[in-house]
């Protein structure tokens, strides 16, 4: 592929990287997680309510994974309020996942940055074939949609960085009802039940994010590159004529 080509092709692949770590830091900041409606338990049963009436014991919340504001109803009008996990909610939530979510997230910001730095270095200057050239392209986009771990026997264990965020904080919301432990906490008097939940903006953007780096991926190999892992035909030809002469 001409060089001018190889130009183009590295430096879009780069402006998505860079594009991808500004909208993950963004996302990590935001409280645009989640967005969740709650039921007010007590209230309802308290007063039998049914129909159009639960909508007088329906609360709401949108948070991130840092702090998040929502509103709580429970019959007696509108109670705003706001919180923060760090330190407020430390002791009502899985805080090892919670932590788990914000480091590879991190990770991720990381990695996409220097993967930026990488496309345009092969872009614009004379790389060897090392971990600042093409090699070290391919590294980091799978290090980003995979955390790709080879030790010296031939098993293969696959992560996703972004996958990884999106699990656990999924698993954190599912599995450990983040948000009705936010709706319960310091409510001594009251209950309230999820009702619904739902995935918004931030979630999104790190889903992008992800598919983005298998893009890049192919990107590389779209500029000429073989995979690293990939045998040419004339190299097999050549081990097996060698292993013959043996």
């Amino acid at each position: 592929m001409p060089s001018q080509q190889k130009k183009v092709i590295f430096c879009m692949a780069g402006m998505l990287s860079f594009v991808c770590a500004l909208g993950v830091v963004t996302a990590l900041g935001t409280p645009l997680w989640i967005k969740a409606t709650f039921l007010c338990k007590t209230g309802a049963l308290l007063v039998n309510a049914s129909g159009q009436e639960l909508d007088k014991f329906m609360g709401e919340m949108q948070y991130g994974l840092f702090h998040g504001e929502g509103m709580r109803q429970c019959g007696l009008g509108k109670r705003p309020f706001r919180f923060s996990f760090f330190p407020d909610l430390l002791k009502a939530i899985p805080v090892s996942i919670h932590v788990n979510v914000i480091l590879f997230s991190t990770i991720l910001i990381i990695l996409t940055l220097v993967g930026t730095a990488f496309f345009m270095y092969n872009a614009f200057g004379k790389p060897f074939e090392t971990l600042h050239g093409p090699l070290g392209l391919y590294l980091l986009s799978f290090i980003s949609a995979k955390l790709w771990v080879r030790p010296a026997t031939v098993h293969q264990s696959y992560g996703s960085c972004g996958c990884l965020v999106m699990i656990l904080f999924a698993s954190e919301v599912k599995i450990h009802h983040l948000s009705e432990k936010i709706a319960n906490y310091k409510e001594g008097t009251y209950a309230y039940k999820t009702q619904s939940e739902k995935y918004t903006t931030s979630f999104w953007v790190v889903f992008i994010c992800f598919f983005v780096h298998f893009l890049n991926g192919l990107l590389i190999r779209l500029a000429g590159f073989q995979f690293p892992f990939a045998k040419s035909k004339d190299t097999e030809t050549t081990n097996v004529a060698a292993d013959l002469m043996y």
